[in-house]
């Protein structure tokens, strides 16, 4: 059995790729694939801790450098409990934000720059790296009038998860600005989506590349066991 299937989804708040990952995930499962799901930050227990952490909007006082590290223990704990065990065994992981979002966010938007969370990422991560990214690139404005909709709504039912939307629209083009430049460094792994397509429209497109790349990892012939 080859290593599983790794997918991640990328984008600025708002962008629909939270949305857009759970239906890859149903539309997987119909086909009888073992999809597992996880998020960053969160995805266990410990990193759930973290996500109230980083997300509430009354911890303003982060540092850059805090927010940093705090990204990468959340990841290395998800890695550890979640995504390589189901990777081991076979499985598609479909993680809603990975380290691209870190250095989207805090190389770009923080302005720390990429070098320092790569370099994070094959230390703590040891470099594990999606076999696909689906980065979504709606318009800003969009996103970011979506993504404040949806956390008033959360505040409204006691959940305050609406820091980094409390940015100004610079910091999202400095995001956005880190995005397309991964994109254009990694063009095997990273496929952006342009444009305010419907849901149903990005999801097919979606589907489609998803496909593709999955009939190549499928048809990987399993590892030659070796003798003892």
């Amino acid at each position: 059995m080859p290593r599983g299937f790794f997918i991640t989804f990328e984008g600025i708040d708002g962008c629909g790729k939270t949305t857009q990952a759970k239906r890859l995930a149903t539309h997987l499962r119909e086909r009888k694939f073992d999809v597992i799901t996880t998020r960053q930050p969160g995805g266990t227990p410990f990193g759930d801790k973290l996500r109230s952490l980083l997300l509430d909007s009354r911890a303003m006082a982060l540092s850059p450098q805090t927010e940093l590290a705090l990204m990468f223990a959340d990841r290395a704990q998800c890695i550890l409990e979640v995504v390589r065990p189901a990777l081991d065994r076979g499985a598609v992981v479909i993680c809603d934000r990975f380290t691209d979002s870190t250095e989207a966010y805090q190389g770009g938007g923080r302005g720390l720059g990429s070098d320092a969370v790569l370099e994070l990422h094959r230390i703590v991560c040891n470099n594990l790296q999606p076999d696909l990214t689906l980065l979504l690139e709606p318009g800003i404005e969009g996103c970011l009038e979506r993504a404040r909709r949806r956390n008033e709504s959360k505040m409204a039912r006691g959940a305050n998860e609406n820091r980094f939307e409390q940015e100004q629209e610079g910091f999202f083009r400095a995001v956005a600005e880190k995005y397309r430049q991964i994109a254009v460094r990694e063009p095997h792994r990273v496929l952006a989506i342009e444009g305010d397509g419907t849901i149903a429209e990005v999801q097919a497109r979606i589907i489609e590349t998803v496909e593709a790349r999955m009939n190549t990892w499928a048809s990987q012939p399993a590892p030659a066991s070796v003798a003892s």
